[in-house]
Formats: C-alpha cells, sequence, structure tokens
C-alpha cells in the first residue's frame, strides 16, 4: 500500500518497518523482472521498467541485484515466469480492498488470498466490483522538513502534478500515472529528493473504521500483506487519530 496510507504508519510504529522493507525489496525485483520481460530491458524505452527502477532506487537496491533481475525477465538468465493477477473483495466495515499479484502459481495464490480473507472476517468478490472504487495515482513522498508547501506545489504544479496533500510528516505530490515519470524526474532536477514513489490506486472515498472493526480490519490487511504474491495491496481504509495510537500500541 502506499507510503502515504495511515496504514503504513501503523506499521512502523508496531516495529514492522523493516520486515517491510524486505517484503518491499523482493517485490521490487519481481516487478522489474515483468516490466523487462514485458517491455525489454532498455530503460529508455520502457517506462514501467524505469518506473520499477525509481522504486529500487528507494528501497538502496543494489546495482547487481537490479542488473540481474532484467537479464531473468529478458531471458538472459533464467528466472521464474510469473503471472499478473488482481483480486478483489472487502474487509469488516465494508472495507474495500484490491489486491495486484505476481504469481508462479495460480492455484496456490487465490488459495492464499481466500484463506486470508475468510479467517480475517473479510470476503472476495467478483471481478471489477470493487476496483472501480480507486483510480490509478502516481504519488511522490517528500519530507516536510525540507522543503515548503509554497516552494513544492508551485514546482510540482510546473512539471504537471494534480495535486499536493498534507499527510502528516510529508508533503505527498499527485499525479497521473502518465505524468509520474515526467513530474518525479522534473522535481528531483530541481533538487528536492523524495522520500519514496511509487504508481499506485487511491481510493474515491474512505470509510473510517474504529474500535474492534479497526482491529478486525488491520489483521486482514497484515494477513494478506503478508502473502508472498502479493505485489501490491489497495484499501479504501482509514483510522482516526486516536485510533491510529491505540492499534500501534498493541
Amino acid at each position: 500500500m502506499s507510503g502515504h496510507n495511515k496504514w503504513s504508519k501503523i506499521q512502523h510504529k508496531k516495529g514492522a518497518a523493516d520486515a517491510a522493507r524486505g517484503a518491499k525489496f523482493t517485490k521490487v525485483i519481481r516487478e522489474i523482472m515483468v516490466a523487462a520481460k514485458n517491455g525489454g530491458g532498455e530503460p529508455d524505452h520502457n517506462p514501467r521498467l524505469r518506473t520499477a527502477l525509481l522504486a529500487a532506487k528507494d528501497v538502496n537496491m543494489p546495482k547487481d541485484n537490479i542488473e540481474r533481475a532484467i537479464k531473468k525477465g529478458t531471458g538472459e538468465l533464467e528466472g521464474v515466469e510469473y503471472v499478473e493477477l488482481t483480486y478483489e473483495g472487502y474487509g469488516p466495515g465494508g472495507v474495500a480492498i484490491v489486491l495486484d499479484c505476481l504469481t508462479d502459481n495460480k492455484n496456490r495464490t487465490i488459495a492464499e488470498v481466500r484463506h486470508a480473507f475468510s479467517k480475517s472476517s473479510g470476503k472476495m468478490a467478483e471481478a471489477g466490483s470493487v476496483a472501480y472504487q480507486f483510480k490509478s495515482k502516481g504519488v511522490i513522498e517528500y519530507d516536510k522538513e525540507a522543503i515548503s508547501e509554497e516552494e513544492l506545489m508551485d514546482k510540482a504544479l510546473e512539471a504537471g502534478a494534480e495535486d499536493l496533500i498534507d499527510d502528516g510528516d510529508s508533503w505527498t505530490v499527485i499525479t497521473e500515472p502518465s505524468e509520474y515519470l515526467n513530474v518525479r524526474t522534473a522535481l528531483e532536477n530541481d533538487g528536492f529528493t523524495p522520500k519514496q514513489g511509487e504508481v499506485t490506486k487511491l481510493p474515491d472515498n474512505k470509510i473510517t473504521v474504529e474500535g474492534d472493526t479497526a482491529e478486525q480490519v488491520v489483521k486482514l490487511l497484515s494477513k494478506l500483506e503478508e502473502l508472498d504474491d502479493v505485489q501490491k495491496l489497495y484499501s479504501n481504509v482509514d483510522f482516526s487519530e486516536e485510533t491510529l495510537t491505540q492499534l500501534a500500541e498493541k
């Protein structure tokens, strides 16, 4: 899930940041392989690969790992063949969830996803019945202490961004997916180094959950994110600051 989401703050406060980073490392390698397979190993001619390489930069991935992943994707080295799948469902309180998966075994993946939903008070849904509630966007996070809102807003809009939002300890620049690379590159050329960025799916509307329902949602999201084949998780869940604090302390 996007770094600007409150869910990431719960993970951080619960001491899961290192584990999440390790999982992200693996997911980025898979994305590089698939991007290279589908569009070739030359980043200048493959926007998806360029985006994946930026994700690799965000997690400080060594150059050797990147080169091997590209070669596995293009077939220069032997590698696993991954298939892209999307699953949709609902969690407690009607929270909408969409999963993008990369897998070498469809049967295993659907079984694991279904089990996670059923064991955590959730349910899977028909294709298209949940995904329509989300829109693809580019998001780029910047440290509030490193840049003023006015300065970043002016440069971001000039570069082609849609909006700038306050995400607590970060400024988050929102772009159309097609403009993500251009905006991020333009801002870096202006001296603005991002904390992280990605092309993700943002919900049209959010659902606030509290109490036991919030705990159940966290349990479900945790189980889904722990699945090896889940590449990205999107949800419209929101937590009040009070609930956020309570969840982080448990």
